[in-house]
């Protein structure tokens, strides 16, 4: 059976073959397709195994050999994650740029696919309820459905919590699971503190699988919180699967229109840290609840 290093060593001999025919000779020393790692696991030889592209950081990779501008280029992709230096296009990408992107695509189609691990939603004390939806594959083709809550979720949710809290927190899987595994452990705890400190009463948070975001207002008519915060899982994309939203409304009810909410979006590590928007969202919640209105009615 081959080994890991003996694979390691057969693409890197490989991919430096396709680097010298691309330059005319010519090594690019900006590149290194495979590089020298370190590691402990046991599928490893002698400690070495392939590097996990997936780690990289888009903003530090130029796949360009000899940029005109070297520090033009790194200022300009350090403005942004987005794909560019990468060398190529249409059908003839670099290998790791290709390799990136299938992996990128990967885990967007996971995020969406899987469930939220039950295990953190048992960490975090919340109790779990279900829309009308059944399954995955219901809830990606029907998401009417996503926005109604069954009834058997309508009778767990009054019996659980308390009604008319000044502010009532949900969270909900959404399109990206992946979203609310990365973020929601560190965000509650920095919601509910600044929640106390501003002296609103919280009421009892809980987890709504196979949900959208309209799910808030059937939840507004059963619980009349003055406030009602929602988490969910953005729509993965190619630059990250961790990305989650908070929408906020006053009073929520079956009248309530998308103009009526308020939205903090692009909650993960590399756009609003989840503490800091913990903190952000709160503070919004509070100006919601002075001002009794929200969205567009919302003068901040």
């Amino acid at each position: 059976m081959i080994s890991e290093k003996d694979i390691r060593e057969l693409v890197e001999s490989v991919i430096k073959e396709l680097n010298l025919k691309e330059l005319g000779g010519n090594p690019a020393p900006a590149v290194s397709a495979v590089t020298d790692a370190k590691c402990d696991a046991d599928c490893c030889d002698e400690g070495e195994c392939l590097p996990d592209l997936g780690e990289r950081n888009l903003s530090e990779w130029s796949e360009i050999p000899n940029p005109l501008d070297p520090e033009g280029l790194k200022r300009l992709k350090s403005t942004t994650p987005a794909r560019i230096g990468i060398w190529r296009a249409g059908t003839r990408f670099k290998v790791e740029p290709w390799l990136r992107f299938k992996i990128d695509l990967a885990a967007a189609k996971d995020a969406v696919l899987k469930e939220v691990d039950p295990k953190l939603i048992e960490e975090l004390g919340l109790f779990t309820v279900q829309t009308m939806v059944k399954d995955k594959d219901e809830y990606l083709t029907r998401p009417d459905l996503g926005r109604k809550l069954s009834e058997e979720a309508k009778e767990k949710i009054l019996k659980e919590c308390p009604k008319a809290p000044d502010v009532q927190l949900v969270v909900a899987d959404g399109l990206s699971s992946t979203a609310i595994e990365a973020n929601v452990r560190d965000f509650i705890p920095a919601f509910e503190q600044a929640i106390k400190n501003y002296g609103l009463k919280m009421g009892k948070p809980f987890f709504v699988k196979y949900a959208r975001v309209a799910v808030m207002d059937e939840i507004g008519e059963l619980l009349e919180p003055t406030v009602l915060v929602e988490l969910i899982g953005e729509r993965p994309g190619l630059v990250t699967a961790k990305s989650m939203s908070a929408y906020m409304c006053y009073k929520p009810n079956k009248n309530t229109i998308e103009s009526d909410r308020n939205l903090v979006s692009n909650i993960h590590d590399g756009g609003l840290p989840p503490v800091e928007a913990g903190a952000h969202v709160a503070s919004i919640a509070k100006k919601i609840f002075d001002a009794k209105a929200s969205g567009l009615k919302l003068n901040v």
